[in-house]
């Protein structure tokens, strides 16, 4: 017989005779409410049978101790489970085992297929958030899935380097300790101060990732700044220059002026201003005013009047080229062709006509132009090949380009000093509030600039076209995008894509490969005077080499181009370097392409689409197969997180647990103002009173992955993660209850008896087999909490509710049901060893533990492995799965349901007599053979199967109606309350009567014969059938109760 894959081998023998096994678990019954009914009436003091209780056992509270083990050896488990779950006990320790026995590595030689993610490398500067355990626990899950499941997992950390952030970073420390700029100590000097930096505080996040149980192939650990990612940088940058890919350009950019560099698109807050707002600005003493837009006139030529401008940058109409008008707006015919002057300098500004920019109902109808200063005026300047004018230095003053009355003024000063010009001119008209969008530099808080600026550019049509080809053509598709709806995004994104602005005036990062030639002869020898002087080499000598070859003969010198690249040009270039290109290393050989990219949506065009254009570029094919985009997360009420709002939360802290005075103590250790700390603190109040709890990684990893079925958005409630971590302890006591019942001599059988197993047995490992095809089909769609849920239903819904409450009898008596008890062992063996397997990736702490418990089967058979994580995921054996059996106790559990129902909070320990009646034959037997299943899940003391014919339940009965096969009438104690039961038939026979006047109305609807299937006409037909037979049982029950009192009557 052949083995099933990762399953157990399935022998047929001869049916027990069940009614033999039916009258021993009555029997077993019987004895179990004797033994409950001897107690009530001799109920020992509270005291004494705790007394009892510990003589009995004899505990030694040292025998729940875990042992100390060294590091890195396997975790060494106390003899005794404690009574109770604690995750910082449970997941110490398992992490420095798994990483010294070297479960985390892949094998570039390995014949297995290859699973490859690349984790988006963190900043060097960045601490763990919960963004950040989001990604890890998708990631690991996925990497422990497939590693589980046979294929060559290979997981690659790395850093980012984080060229702004960090420079950033060690600028404040500089000043902070030595009261020193970076240009005070020079760019030697300050680039080993950042080294330094990094080697004695960066990288604390990867170490954080550890935490949270990240199965990382620690061996291939790279930063971005590291001997073999810069080699890859300059190697791309020389071939795509070579390729007329990169060139140098003058060009808009976002200017920091803090920072003094260009910053990308994605470093850029967008403050939505509705109101005249005051501002802190660094570098200015008092708040700046934003949200006013000044009305001003120009003066034109001719004595032809004025015209009417208005804006929100008043500093920058120092840089006015142009006044631009619809050409179709009547106000201004008499202007086409015409000149205003410019009030300051005299410059003659032309009215251009420019339909694409200007609304001629907005406003005066008339734009002011300046090129230089504003992105939709630089196209306006390229359209009608205006002057490009600067008006500001690097630090954000005014140059000699805006006049000697306010060179040097700061450009917010100056925005005063020019309105107060304005209004001496007599040109001054007013302002008034404006809604607007200010971009705020993420890293320094200053006000983004628009400059033009001779910076290095990507050129990307040809990429993104590819690009785009890659995930959009669904004849030759390349890449998916999970969810669906982003591949709409990178089509909008890639088909409206500008060129990629790649240089950044910073000093920590990777300098730009190109060297400025300067010519004895040239005229101006400022670097960058003249456009052609540029060489682009792998090195200086490389540098030189071009250098001959282009000024043969000539004399020169050259100077390297002291900017470094965008943080993102080798953030884009990571599933290349990571595998050693542009080597061809057997790492890029075995895991190029990548399988999976995971990462955030907010990123898909900064750094996926990068990745993708310049991997199909270098490494000539996509990066990755697959791009799961998870959602954002947000606060339990949907709010974006934010230390102002008090409400950030430290994955950490879940993980350990923290008290409400640590949460304000962190906020203290912020930058907030004495307002928004006051606040914060109150946000904290409110949404964690005591604090939060210790959840343990598990549990945070669990409800994280579980929420992704949120859409683009997670409302992370705490509260959520703590319901799991409360889930482990149920998970940590079906172990101890298995341990208890498998015993201390149980070894494991080869191969399961499966046809002589109880109904029970049966039952549950079919619907074992539906989880483990569920979870499966979900891990391999991405639908992760899919996964979850399946694995979690299972565990919760079946296997703790359901299944170990129903073996229970069978392990009441030591001498009967010898059978049922050794088959109900082997089922919850293979359960366990089942689902601890199945949970895995989700839980990787406590179900390493747990399955370390599990006993082992016999050394001669397939050895065990080492640890869960490298044993294989479980699939689903076909003999497993029994229709007829899980039909069956749908039945069952609908009764136990219906009878649960009918009991109240106070009698749910009380063991009642009750009563099935059944219409038919089919039903009758079900509910007859399962009585003692129903009897033990529903708490019953007897259970009666009736028939129409048969006398009705005794008076005292409270009833309900399962379905329109079967109710179920429980016998109280108490006295019954009859208006509530006719109340509660009323409202069964209202939505009963709902349900059949909406299946008459679309059985009589137009079309409804010709349009609806025949097999859809038959079953509306048996169900109006089966409704009005539930009416019928619902008048039966009704008649059965006592009359309406005479009082209602009347």
């Amino acid at each position: 017989m052949s083995v099933p894959a990762r399953g157990y081998l399935v022998f047929f023998f001869g049916t027990c005779a069940k009614e033999k096994e039916l009258k021993k678990l009555k029997a077993a019954q019987k004895a179990e409410v004797a033994k409950v009914q001897a107690q009530k009436t001799n109920v020992p003091k509270k005291n004494e049978r705790k007394s009892t209780k510990r003589g009995a056992e004899d505990d030694n509270p040292d025998d729940y101790i875990d042992p100390e083990t060294p590091a890195g050896e396997k975790k060494k488990l106390s003899r005794q489970m404690a009574k109770q779950y604690s995750p910082s006990a449970v997941e110490k320790g398992w992490y420095a085992w798994w990483e010294k026995s070297d479960f985390f590595l892949a094998d570039a030689s390995s014949s297995k297929p290859p699973f490859v993610i690349v984790l988006p490398p963190p900043n060097v500067t960045g601490a763990l958030h919960i963004g950040h355990a989001l990604t890890a626990a998708l990631q690991d899950a996925m990497i422990r899935y497939y590693r589980m499941s046979g294929y060559n997992a290979l997981w690659v950390p790395g850093m980012d380097h984080a060229g702004i952030a960090t420079q950033v970073v060690v600028e404040k420390k500089l000043m902070r300790e030595r009261s020193l700029t970076r240009h005070d100590v020079g760019r030697e000097q300050f680039v080993a101060e950042v080294w330094k930096w990094k080697e004695q505080y960066g990288g604390t996040i990867l170490n954080q990732e550890r935490r949270l149980g990240a199965s990382l192939d620690w061996s291939r650990e790279c930063f971005t700044m590291d001997e073999n990612r810069s080699k890859a940088v300059t190697e791309a940058f020389v071939r795509l220059y070579r390729e007329g890919l990169i060139y140098r350009d003058h060009r808009l950019v976002n200017w920091d002026c803090t920072l003094r560099t260009a910053i990308s698109d994605i470093e850029v807050d967008h403050k939505e201003i509705k109101e005249r707002t005051l501002l802190k600005v660094p570098g200015y003493a008092n708040p700046v005013e934003f949200g006013v837009l000044t009305s001003f006139a120009y003066p034109l030529e001719e004595e032809l009047g004025e015209i009417v401008v208005a804006t929100t940058r008043i500093e920058t109409m120092l840089g006015d080229t142009a006044i631009a008008v619809h050409p179709e707006d009547p106000r201004y015919t008499h202007l086409h062709g015409k000149f205003a002057v410019h009030p300051f300098n005299g410059r003659r500004l032309p009215i251009v006509l420019d339909a694409i920019l200007v609304d001629p109902n907005f406003g005066t109808g008339a734009v002011k132009i300046t090129p230089a200063h504003d992105p939709n005026d630089f196209d306006v300047g390229t359209r009608h090949n205006l002057k490009f004018i600067n008006i500001f230095t690097d630090d954000g003053k005014i140059n000699s380009n805006g006049g000697k009355e306010f060179e040097g003024m700061p450009r917010f000063e100056a925005r005063k000093a020019i309105t107060e010009a304005l209004k001496l001119k007599g040109l001054y008209r007013g302002d008034q509030k404006n809604d607007m969008n200010l971009g705020i530099c993420s890293r320094s808080d200053d006000v983004v600039e628009p400059m033009v600026k001779p910076q290095w550019f990507v050129k990307c049509d040809t990429l993104a076209k590819e690009a785009l080809d890659a995930v959009m053509n669904e004849n030759n598709k390349k890449i998916e995008i999970i969810p669906k709806q982003y591949a709409l995004e990178w089509k909008r994104w890639l088909e409206n894509i500008r060129d990629w602005c790649i240089s950044r005036q910073l000093w920590w990062g990777h300098r730009i490969p190109a060297w400025y030639v300067t010519l004895d002869d040239d005229k101006f020898k400022e670097v960058g005077s003249y456009d052609d002087h540029w060489v682009v080499g792998r090195d200086e000598d490389e540098a030189l080499l071009e250098a001959n070859k282009l000024f043969s003969g000539k004399n020169f010198k050259i100077i390297q181009d002291p900017d470094v690249l965008d943080t993102w040009f080798s953030s884009g270039l990571f599933p290349l370097s990571v595998l050693g290109w542009p080597d061809n290393t057997e790492d890029f050989s075995t895991f190029y392409p990548t399988s999976v990219l995971e990462t955030g949506h907010d990123i898909l065009f900064f750094w996926v689409a990068r990745m993708v254009m310049l991997g199909m570029k270098l490494g000539g094919d996509v990066p990755f197969k697959k791009v799961y985009l998870h959602p954002m997360i947000r606060d339990a009420h949907g709010r974006k997180m934010s230390k102002s709002l008090g409400n950030v939360i430290d994955p950490l802290e879940v993980i350990n647990g923290i008290s409400l005075e640590g949460l304000h103590k962190r906020l203290e250790e912020g930058n907030l103002d004495p307002r928004e700390l006051t606040v914060a603190k109150q946000g904290q109040v409110k949404d964690f009173p005591s604090g939060i709890p210790e959840c343990g990684a598990d549990a945070l990893r669990f409800a994280l992955i579980s929420d992704t079925m949120q859409s683009d958005k997670i409302n992370l409630d705490i509260q959520r993660v703590v319901g799991y971590r409360q889930w482990c302890n149920k998970l940590w006591n079906a172990i101890r209850f298995a341990m208890i019942k498998l015993g201390d001599d149980y070894v494991p059988p080869e191969q399961i008896a499966l046809d002589s197993m109880p109904f029970a047995c049966k039952w549950i490992l079919s619907v074992l087999n539906k989880a483990i095809s569920k979870t499966v089909s979900s891990f391999e769609a991405s639908d992760f909490s899919g996964a979850a849920s399946a694995v979690y239903s299972w565990w919760q819904s079946e296997l703790c509710d359901v299944f170990i409450e129903v073996i229970k009898p069978y392990f009441n008596s030591e001498n009967d049901f010898e059978s049922s008890r050794a088959s109900s062992r082997d089922t919850l063996w293979v359960c366990l060893d089942n689902g601890l397997r199945l949970l895995h990736p989700f839980m990787p702490f406590v179900t390493e533990e747990l399955w370390q418990r599990l006993p082992q089967k016999a050394t001669n058979s397939s050895a065990r492995k080492q640890s869960i994580m490298i044993s294989e995921y479980p699939s689903a054996v076909e003999a497993w799965t029994n229709t007829d059996v899980e039909n069956n106790m749908k039945v069952v559990e609908s009764a136990v349901r219906s009878l649960r129902s009918l009991r109240s909070l106070s009698d749910k320990n009380e063991r009642r007599p009750a009563f099935a009646l059944c219409a038919n034959d089919e039903v009758a037997n079900i509910i007859g053979t399962y009585e003692l299943e129903i009897s033990t899940l529903a708490n019953l003391s007897s259970l009666k199967v009736l028939r129409k014919s048969d006398a009705p339940p005794p008076s005292g009965c409270v009833v309900d109606i399962v379905d329109e096969e079967l109710s179920v009438y429980l016998q109280l104690q108490v006295t019954i309350d009859v208006e509530a039961e006719r109340e509660k038939l009323r409202r069964r026979r209202e939505e009963v009567h709902r349900q059949h006047g909406a299946l008459v109305q679309k059985m009589n609807s137009s079309g409804y014969k010709e349009k609806a299937r025949q097999q859809i006409r038959d079953d509306d037909v048996s169900r109006l059938s089966k409704l009005l037979q539930e009416l019928e049982i619902i008048d039966e029950a009704e008649s059965k109760l006592a009359p309406p009192s005479r009082s209602r009557e009347r």
